[in-house]
């Protein structure tokens, strides 16, 4: 199948898109809607072993429960909530230590809860909403961003998105540009550049059907916190790509398209790295499996403009123009200035 079929293809999926979509409004939240959603934090406070004290953040999902990071609250001497100036400690709590994510509950706390969203129907470049009180700040932190990769994983996609997380924001809430919560911030990678990780709602919403524990339950560890061999391809990959060591990217990738076929993310790095490598052929047949599997994936369609543009195929560059552009007028924005030449001595 020719390139342009695909990347027709993906234009039509991106018209699609916008046209059907109900959950994604096109403009920006206002203040007042912001506002209503900063109802809705709190800040979490654990006392150390060590006599410090710990911070992190939460969002309520009823009016006496408050979803958060289990590596927030675990291991402590004691932990509290602090709402608009009033503190509660919790009475008890549901675990899913694997995904890193707990909920406790509480009486008397009366917080305004948030509406559940669906995370399952989320796409790349759909904008977003970050809300966080990093380090010992008092009052909400918002970051409007948009979602930059999503992995399968457990039933469900953790998501990559473009807004940054502090000390102190772990466990805050994402939400749709509807105001319903699609995940909790939890993990980011290491080094300069950092990949910013968001827990599905979809485990809450199974995490609620679990059994309360005891808040003294001994504290198991994090799928992101296993030795590397044991983490998620989407984690090990990702310092190899960011210091371009393209054989160890192709390896990696090659094994998580092996064992993750429907993963869109594998392919895509498999066709990176044999593009880097020099094999195009390999690369293009990559790209186009990634565009089978998400066909307005915005970084394929980046790279096969490039390799288009590079074989004097003006055609399927003008194609990429209104595939990127049909995603976000950012994404062309960036493809344009990525076509330009380079000056000279750069």
């Amino acid at each position: 199948m020719r390139l342009s079929q695909f990347l027709l293809g993906a234009v039509l999926a991106c018209i699609t898109l916008a046209n059907a979509q109900d959950n994604i409004s096109a403009s920006e939240p206002t203040d007042e809607f912001l506002y209503t959603l900063k109802q809705s934090l709190v800040k979490v406070i654990s006392n150390e072993k060590s006599g410090g004290l710990g911070h992190g953040t939460g969002v309520a999902i009823s009016k006496n429960q408050v979803i958060t990071n289990c590596h927030v609250i675990a291991n402590t001497r004691g932990v509290s909530i602090r709402v608009w100036g009033d503190s509660y400690s919790p009475v008890a709590m549901q675990a899913d230590w694997k995904h890193d994510l707990c909920i406790m509950r509480f009486e008397w706390a009366n917080i305004t809860p948030v509406a559940l969203g669906d995370s399952e129907n989320l796409k790349y470049e759909q904008p977003i909403i970050s809300i966080s009180m990093p380090g010992d700040s008092p009052a909400p932190y918002i970051e409007l961003s948009k979602i930059k990769a999503l992995y399968p994983m457990d039933g469900s996609q953790v998501i990559r998105t473009a807004a940054a997380f502090a000390i102190g924001a772990s466990g805050s809430p994402i939400f749709d540009y509807n105001g319903k919560l699609v995940g909790i911030s939890t993990f980011k990678s290491p080094g300069r550049g950092a990949y910013y990780y968001n827990m599905p709602v979809e485990w809450i919403k199974t995490l609620l059907l679990k059994p309360e524990i005891p808040l003294d339950q001994i504290y198991e560890t994090a799928f992101w916190d296993a030795p590397d061999e044991a983490r998620p391809f989407f984690m090990r990959i990702v310092l190899p790509f960011q210091n371009q060591r393209w054989d160890d990217v192709k390896k990696i990738a090659q094994e998580w398209a092996a064992k993750e076929p429907y993963s869109a993310e594998a392919h895509y790095y498999a066709g990176l790295a044999e593009e880097n490598l020099g094999d195009l052929t390999r690369a293009n047949q990559y790209f186009q499996q990634t565009l089978k599997l998400q066909a307005q994936h915005p970084g394929t369609l980046f790279e096969l403009g490039l390799m288009a543009n590079r074989s004097g195929n003006k055609a399927e560059v003008a194609h990429t123009h209104v595939a990127l552009k049909a995603i976000d007028d950012a994404l062309d924005e960036e493809f344009t200035e990525a076509l330009k030449p380079a000056l000279p001595n750069q």
